[in-house]
């Protein structure tokens, strides 16, 4: 193999390198430094409404699996939209309609999850 052709992936390897070492030290930092003492406060139920030790086999909202999906769904919907943005210039006009398709088709079913009431807390 060529020396300039492994230089060329140099900078890789010291991102990754760097960001393993990032990693690494913050994680013993929050070890090192995190409080041990956990309040009544601190181990009550949080965001998904139940207590942090309990059974897992307890009934479960379905309001928070439908919360999820739909953050899954609009989240991989902006996954797609940087690469497509990205690459604009050279993906021509089947790349820009096959993108509006994909963004109509995600507009229609927002639509739908907000007219049966997916979006709402009650």
């Amino acid at each position: 193999m060529d020396a300039g052709f492994l230089r060329e992936y140099l900078p890789i390897l010291l991102f990754l390198g760097l960001a393993v070492v990032i990693g690494l030290v913050l994680v013993l930092a929050s070890v090192i430094v995190a409080v041990r003492n956990p309040d009544p406060e601190k181990v009550s139920a949080y965001e998904c409404g139940f207590n942090a030790f309990d059974d897992a086999r307890m009934k479960f909202d379905v309001r928070f699996y439908l919360v999820s999906i739909l953050f899954i769904i609009f989240d991989l919907e902006v996954a797609f939209l940087f690469p497509w943005a990205v690459a604009f210039g050279d993906i021509g006009m089947i790349g820009f309609w096959s993108m509006i398709a994909f963004l109509v088709i995600l507009t229609v079913g927002f639509a739908y999850e907000w007219r049966k009431g997916a979006l709402e807390w009650q």
